[in-house]
């Protein structure tokens, strides 16, 4: 498909600077741009780019200052980065083959109920008194176990394993692999110093609108529900353990891992391979930094942390300074010490 650059500011309510009769047809980042490609700008970070690219059109925030000159066509919008993540879906909505219909082999028991517009993909599996609703896609080798919940709108990617009594909402994506469900991490220790297995049985409950990236798995809870709030992003092979709750529009990077019966609050954000210790709180808009660990609860609301064990991020800047110079100051040390040794024999 081809657009002008007039048609997608209308589409996106912006306004072009430049040829606004400039076409392109496919999409593109701002550092590798290519005529006939849409990019955008939106971290300043890359805004030297802007005066390079080789894009036909790039969608810029309505603060943005051209400083010099620039071969591309501009169009100002509100928010550059949502509205191109607009455009994309338009794009993908296009490209994607809308399924429908039950493919054939698949197994769906006569206790299951459905609504209208599903599509159930081949050597899907549909337990018993399971209950989907419209709209719902339900790609190859998916499992749904007995009692099942599923609500309207929701995209089951291939090979998804949802275990018994799980309930999940409207607008749920779930992507390859994932597993909701599975047992929690439950052992009691024994006189023989073997473990006895507690047995999990609770439900995983999604909230609308939460989407789950591939091979991420969240634990049924031992009693109870492990809860994913509305709105939640989970990257690629993301583990919550059992009880944990996870407040709305939370988002985690790939690779976290969340450990039983953690709270986490609304708004929190994040990055790779953050660890959280058992039963511990975290407040309302916390930032935690790639690789934290954190082992205690986060009472202040909006704090931007990050190390392990973690700390205010401000401050454990100040010490990486000094971590960094750390060699030439032991350096220094071992100068000093010969230099002290020097004085003591020349007394």
């Amino acid at each position: 498909m081809e657009f002008s650059a007039n048609q997608i500011a209308g589409f996106l309510n912006g306004r072009v600077e430049g040829d606004g009769d400039v076409k392109v047809s496919n999409v593109s980042k701002i550092e590798e741009g290519a005529k006939g490609t849409l990019s955008f700008l939106a971290n300043p970070k890359y805004t030297h780019y802007i005066y390079q690219t080789q894009a036909s059109v790039v969608l810029v925030n309505n603060s943005f200052k051209v400083e010099k000159a620039i071969n591309t066509t501009l169009i100002y919008v509100e928010d550059a980065y949502q509205a191109f993540a607009s455009l994309l879906e338009m794009v993908a909505s296009a490209l994607f083959e809308e399924k429908t219909g039950i493919e054939q082999p698949c197994h769906i028991h006569e206790t299951a109920s459905y609504g209208d517009n599903i599509y159930v993909g081949a050597f899907a599996y549909v337990g018993k008194n399971v209950k989907i609703g419209n709209n719902v896609k339900i790609y190859p080798q998916v499992y749904i176990g007995d009692n099942v919940i599923i609500g309207n709108d929701a995209t089951l990617f291939a090979g998804v394993k949802i275990y018994h009594d799980c309930k999940l909402g409207n607008h749920v994506t779930l992507h390859a692999g994932t597993v909701i469900g599975a047992d929690g991490f439950g052992f009691a220790p024994t006189d023989t110093a073997n473990y006895k297995k507690i047995p999990q049985i609770g439900n995983v409950i999604l909230e609308d609108y939460v989407e789950i990236g591939a091979n991420s798995t969240i634990d049924r809870a031992t009693m109870g529900s492990t809860i994913i709030r509305k709105g939640v992003k989970l990257d690629n092979m993301v583990h919550i353990a059992h009880n944990v709750e996870v407040g709305e529009n939370t988002v985690m990077a790939a690779q976290c891992g969340v450990a039983g019966s953690a709270k986490i609050g609304a708004d929190c954000m994040f990055g790779g391979q953050v660890g959280l210790a058992p039963h511990i709180t975290i407040a309302k808009g916390t930032k935690l930094g790639a690789k934290s660990g954190v082992n205690s609860s986060i009472k202040k609301e909006g704090a931007t942390m990050i190390g392990a064990p973690v700390q205010d991020y401000s401050e454990w800047a100040k010490s990486y300074v000094h971590f960094r110079n750390f060699p030439k100051l032991v350096t220094r040390l071992n100068t000093l010490e010969k230099e002290l040794e020097e004085l003591k024999k020349n007394r």
